[in-house]
């Protein structure tokens, strides 16, 4: 997994690693200044947060992508303001059998994202509405990985990716430092090959990816 882009609060690249490209990062900026110009009105991001959202937000979202490369299909469940769908959406941008799915029931910021799909030139589908009615009547063709960052805890994830993971995605997701009694807890329900990839961003946090996830016989 590449090293992540390294920015300060105004965008401007400090140290870069791996291989991102300009017009990579040219689009990270476009889609920042988005988030900045909508969240007075959409509440995208924790205002806490705004002043570190390069390290905070789009550094972590690269993650998502760098965990799983050869997924070229993804959908983005609970997607917010974007983060990680629409980092996830840039990175891809020049593969041209690639697209992201970002399901999202808040109206207001699903109509964020389209915007961020269009002014970034990134490939992707907005479903508004709630994550396990969208998931039930999936119609879109096979899903190669799920992602879901800051959304719940791992045993609801694993119950609202359960229809495309019970179709042979991997699952993606952030978990910061209590990682691991989720994990404990839902190893009592679930079953589950695990890669676990310390956080790039933050050490006591962990990239965890999901495969072969069924639920236990009761």
């Amino acid at each position: 997994m590449a090293r992540p882009v390294v920015l300060n609060s105004s965008g401007d690249v400090v140290h870069k690693f791996g291989d991102v490209s300009r017009e990579t990062l040219e689009r990270l900026q476009i889609y920042v200044d988005l988030v900045l110009k909508w969240q007075p009105a959409k509440n995208l991001i924790a205002p806490s947060t705004i002043p570190d959202i390069w390290s905070r937000h789009v550094s972590d979202s690269l993650q998502t992508q760098w965990s799983y490369p050869e997924a070229r299909t993804w959908v983005d469940i609970g997607s917010g303001g974007g983060f990680p769908g629409i980092v996830t959406a840039i990175l891809l941008a020049d593969e041209p059998d690639a697209h992201v799915h970002m399901i999202e029931s808040n109206q207001r910021k699903a109509a964020f994202l389209r915007t961020a799909l269009r002014e970034t030139g990134s490939k992707g589908t907005v479903h508004p509405g709630r994550i396990e009615s969208v998931a039930k009547d999936w119609r879109h063709g096979p899903v190669d990985a799920v992602s879901a960052r800051a959304l719940a805890s791992l045993e609801l994830l694993f119950e609202l990716a359960e229809p495309f993971t019970k179709q042979g995605a991997k699952a993606v997701f952030h978990k910061g430092q209590d990682f691991q009694r989720e994990l404990d807890e839902a190893a009592d329900s679930w079953q589950f090959d695990l890669v676990e990839k310390e956080s790039l961003v933050d050490p006591l946090s962990r990239m965890l990816v999901f495969s072969n996830l069924s639920a236990r016989p009761k």
